[in-house]
């Protein structure tokens, strides 16, 4: 009898992979399976969307998927396929309703309004480690930032925020000195004239993430002022992404996060 297919589609990381060759060394698993395991690895093509599914093997996370612009049926046809192979799904720049609409397939899935996200997170949850801190300059920034921060976690850093301590009212950003230094890695989130970055930077040790956002009058130029406000930045340490990409923002912290407890490998010189 020919043995049967894992109980549980395995994600196609390096864990799930090790899973599908451990099976078929012990037999549980014949090559006929193992293929039908691997039928759609690296690529799965879904006609409108080609899916990266060997993205986690390469950079230790799933393709994660950008809403705007695609249709709900579009997103949530993406989602089911992810899910087949991966434990996690998240969807950035979604909209209501094409959240509600993702939402009534897939149940467990988490909409965020202010960060306009979607996200499906593992069975027994995410694990996280390290501290990822999201410091974001004012009310105004919070959509962005906190784009930020789901980003982070769904890569597995252990995330808090700091909430309106922007250069207007220094003092309220000083009173959680301590706490600035005990990040691996910091999103620092601004519109304006984009100071905050260049301040915090100055006070800590650790690498800084510079994200401006389009919040501010005319001559903010969408962003333009504080992007290159940030990229002038006389404190040493931060680097700068894009006007408005939180998910950028989040995705590199968690890596800088991930990478500061890291073994360097045998060999490594």
């Amino acid at each position: 009898m020919r043995p049967e297919l894992l109980e549980s589609p395995p994600d196609l990381g390096e864990n799930g992979l090790r899973e599908i060759l451990e099976a078929l060394r012990d037999g549980r698993l014949d090559v006929e399976g193992a293929l039908q395991h691997l039928s759609s690895f690296p690529v799965r093509d879904l006609g409108h969307t080609q899916i990266d599914t060997q993205r986690e093997l390469r950079c230790g996370g799933p393709e994660v998927v950008y809403g705007a612009g695609k249709s709900p049926e579009q997103i949530l046809e993406i989602g089911v396929a992810l899910l087949e192979h991966h434990d996690r799904l998240l969807v950035t720049r979604i909209s209501t309703e094409a959240a509600e609409f993702v939402r009534h397939r897939i149940p467990r899935a988490l909409h965020d309004p202010l960060s306009r996200t979607l996200r499906v997170e593992p069975p027994g949850g995410i694990e996280s480690e390290g501290l990822v801190l999201v410091v974001c300059a004012g009310t105004s920034d919070l959509p962005v930032a906190q784009e930020a921060a789901v980003s982070a976690r769904m890569h597995g850093a252990r995330v808090e925020s700091l909430h309106d301590v922007g250069v207007a009212g220094i003092h309220r950003l000083l009173a959680h000195t301590q706490r600035l230094r005990e990040a691996r890695a910091l999103v620092v989130v601004a519109g304006m004239e984009g100071a905050l970055p260049s301040v915090v930077g100055g006070l800590v040790s650790a690498p800084v993430i510079a994200l401006p956002t389009s919040v501010g009058y005319g001559a903010s130029f969408g962003g333009l002022a504080a992007l290159l406000a940030m990229l002038n930045s006389c404190a040493a340490g931060v680097g700068v992404v894009n006007i408005d990409n939180g998910f950028g923002a989040g995705v590199l912290a968690a890596r800088i996060n991930a990478g500061a407890r890291s073994p360097i490998p045998e060999g490594s010189s």
